[in-house]
């Protein structure tokens, strides 16, 4: 239904993006600016974090999308504006600057920043780099690249996705560009996200598929357990794709719903396999849950635990640890229900059937948990839901990463 196809945010229809290095950050190799523009005034929507303690440009951004419409963003890494007494300030000029250079009005700018909390940001190095910014704007896979990796952090590489999908006999395309890696525990989304369409599509019914999306994407994602304080996650459809609007629930609807939930579980696979000091992907999907509410909090309690974490680091089969954090996690289950199998190329591991530990080989075990991607298959009963959680191993570099963060 979906095919992957090249370009990431600039390969639907009315978009153009570019990223260049302005110097918010001292390494001059790094880009921190980057700029997705569209043609159009596009439909869009937004979620954030859920947290009190909020990021500048989110207060800004809310303000800004409230008519369902915007037609550009702009995003600073190195920086995350937030905790400053002139940060609104600061982010509306962000979207002054970007009305002065292209003609589309701030109103209609959505802004976004990312890296340390609580440090002035300069609007000095961001209107130096506007003219390289705005003069690179492209529609190629090239572009797309340059904004994905202008909005990285410690990110070790960028993320971007795009597909190409039927709509009432329409081609249409979605794309994606994202940063991760730390403060990575989301009541949302945790992290910087930006998808592009050329569906058309309605403000409201926009909104309506995002935010009913990242309960089983994003909220599904977790690296180490912190939430952070600029999270958003916006998506614009230019509408170019000339499908017939989509303004109800229905067969189009589905489709799109499918086809966004195709990009954001893709890409929290590549978040979760990128975060801090990161050496291995978790994926961990729960069966059998009288409720979907249980089948998600107990997945998420699997990916959360830093205890099993470190054991997926060490290779160690501690399926304890599993069990441990379904117990605490406020799911619905019944121990005596429980079967855990650890999976990867290597082959399946059977560690737990009916609550009790089961014989299996340790140095299988060893061969199993020491691939790059570990899968923790879990059945808790004999219900109809499932969810699947994403996560990635505890690490030695986790620590010297976030030891030494800001300065």
């Amino acid at each position: 239904m979906f095919t992957q196809i090249e370009g990431g945010v600039c390969a639907p229809l009315g978009f153009r993006a570019n990223g260049v290095h302005c110097g918010i950050r001292k390494n001059k190799t790094k880009r921190d600016l980057a700029l997705i523009l569209a043609d159009v005034r596009c439909a869009a929507a937004c979620v954030y974090t859920t947290t009190l303690v909020k990021g500048a440009p989110i207060l800004v951004t809310k303000e800004h999308v409230q008519d369902g419409y915007a037609q550009a963003v702009i995003v600073n890494s190195g920086n995350a504006n937030t905790c400053n007494a002139d940060g609104v300030e600061i982010a509306e000029k962000m979207c002054f600057l970007v009305e002065q250079k292209t003609g589309i009005p701030a109103s209609d700018v959505l802004v976004a920043s990312t890296g340390v909390i609580g440090q002035p940001l300069s609007l000095e190095p961001i209107a130096g780099g506007m003219n390289a910014l705005a003069a690179g704007l492209g529609n190629g896979a090239a572009n797309s690249a340059a904004a994905a990796e202008a909005i990285m952090t410690t990110d070790t590489y960028k993320k971007e996705i795009a597909i190409s999908f039927d709509l009432g006999g329409k081609q249409c395309k979605m794309g994606a560009i994202a940063k991760g890696v730390g403060m990575i525990n989301p009541n949302m989304a945790t992290l910087l996200m930006f998808v592009t369409t050329d569906v058309a599509i309605s403000p409201a019914m926009l909104q309506k598929a995002l935010s009913q999306d990242v309960r089983s994407s994003l909220n599904m994602l977790s690296v180490d357990g912190d939430t952070s304080t600029n999270d958003t996650f916006c998506v614009l459809a230019s509408g170019k794709a000339g499908n017939k609007c989509i303004e109800r629930e229905g067969k189009a609807f589905s489709t799109f719903k499918k086809a966004l939930h195709a990009v954001t579980s893709a890409m929290c696979r590549l978040l979760a396999r990128d975060g801090e000091g990161a050496t291995r992907l978790i994926e961990c999907k729960v069966r059998g849950a009288n409720t979907l509410k249980d089948a998600r909090i107990a997945a998420k309690a699997v990916v959360n635990s830093s205890l099993l974490k470190a054991a997926i680091f060490g290779a160690d089969a501690n399926w304890g640890r599993v069990l441990c954090a379904l117990g605490y996690s406020g799911a619905k289950l019944d121990p005596d229900t429980i079967d855990v199998n650890f999976r990867s190329r290597a082959g399946i591991l059977p560690v737990c059937k009916a609550g009790k530990g089961i014989y299996f080989s340790e140095d299988f075990a060893k061969v199993v948990l020491s691939e790059e991607e570990i899968d923790i298959d879990i059945t808790v009963g004999e219900g109809k839901f499932e969810a699947t959680a994403w996560g990635c191993d505890l690490t030695y570099d986790y620590v010297k990463i976030n030891g030494d963060y800001r300065t």
